[in-house]
């Protein structure tokens, strides 16, 4: 593909940017919008420039961190939440032209269109016409010259496959509660009754909004968290959570499609066929083990130990807050704990869980 077909003011100046950014709305599980500025008013005090978001997730963190000043690296295992980092933490100025999403939501002679999502996952997720369009759409995406760019619409795609979805998760097989004629509690039919093409142009004016300079060196790695190189003054880690009961919120189970998306290629090699919603066959990790989670923790605070270490934590997980405390002291001489209150994620039916930020300096 010529990148001549890609032009226009492509650019945001940072004095520009600066003022204006705003982190894009989001409805991904776990994601700590509401909580940022709380974080960010415990740790302003700590004496940190260059810091990490080890398991990045939304970028929400990593985010409010730019918009500070910090020299900011995101990371995260999932590619897709990678490239949400790349559009969003990395990018200092690439924005999304007129002239880019009209050849974006396009088709093109000159390209042959796969018709993997069409072909399978008829009646799951979305509609016949929908996942043909999604079939063209992350054809034309791939083809995208500038990584920046490439980021910011394939965020844009993840965004609007996500408004779409009951839940906003692809954790079941329920398209037909799009349609049911049924009095609902949950979820907005005027929402997923829009186009798919009207939510992608509305993601990729959020995500062109939220580019700006910050003036440090920011990136984004897309490594396990035990994988990151280099030095940090802090390292802020938000795992993934294991319930008492030993129930793990497991983001590549709720978000396989999105992930299938950012390796389009090899999705049907990754694809679990005995499973009725086609999800990715599983990955074993031990943030999603109760057996080996603590060995874990242990494990990230000791290559971690001469950074602050800030750990989003909830009151009611494996292992315990006063476990995972313990753990923490054996690296860091001072560990604070603060309570920030009760939050109800979706599907969860435990309202006794509250958020908690440990911090060990």
């Amino acid at each position: 593909m010529r990148s001549e077909r890609f032009g226009g003011q492509e650019e945001r100046s940072q004095s520009d940017s600066s003022v204006s950014a705003a982190f894009p709305s989001t409805r991904y599980q776990g994601s700590k919008a509401k909580l940022a500025h709380r974080i960010w008013a415990r740790i302003s005090g700590l004496k940190f420039h260059t810091c990490l978001d080890a398991f990045g997730g939304t970028g929400v963190v990593a985010y409010h961190l730019k918009q500070k000043g910090k020299a900011v690296t995101y990371n995260d295992v999932l590619t897709f939440n990678y490239l949400a980092g790349s559009a969003l933490i990395e990018n200092a100025g690439r924005v999304l032209t007129a002239r880019d999403l009209e050849w974006i939501v396009g088709r093109h002679r000159e390209i042959t269109y796969s018709s993997f999502c069409a072909d399978t996952f008829h009646d799951i997720y979305f509609t016949d016409e929908e996942n043909a369009w999604i079939d063209r759409v992350i054809t034309n995406i791939r083809l995208v010259p500038d990584p920046f760019k490439r980021a910011l619409a394939f965020f844009a795609l993840c965004q609007a496959c996500i408004i779409k979805r009951p839940y906003n998760l692809f954790h079941r097989k329920n398209l037909y509660l799009r349609f049911a004629e049924v009095k609902r509690s949950f979820g907005n039919k005027v929402t997923w009754d829009k186009p798919f093409e009207h939510w992608f142009r509305t993601f990729a004016a959020e995500a062109n909004q939220a580019v700006f300079d910050n003036g440090s060196q920011n990136r984004a790695l897309n490594l396990d968290a035990m994988a990151v190189p280099g030095r940090y003054d802090l390292v802020y880690v938000d795992t993934p959570y294991i319930s008492r009961r030993g129930v793990a919120v497991d983001y590549l189970d709720f978000y396989h499609f999105l992930e299938g998306l950012a390796h389009y290629d090899q999705w049907p090699d990754s694809v679990d066929r005995k499973c009725k919603h086609l999800r990715f066959k599983k990955r074993p990790s031990p943030w999603t083990d109760r057996h080996r989670i603590h060995a874990a923790f242990d494990e990230l605070f000791r290559k971690f130990r001469d950074s602050i270490l800030v750990v989003s934590y909830r009151s009611d997980g494996i292992p315990s807050p006063t476990e995972l405390a313990a753990i923490l002291a054996r690296y860091k001489r001072n560990v604070d704990v603060e309570r920030f209150g009760r939050y109800r994620y979706v599907l969860s039916t435990n309202g006794d869980s509250q958020e908690m930020l440990l911090i060990g300096t």
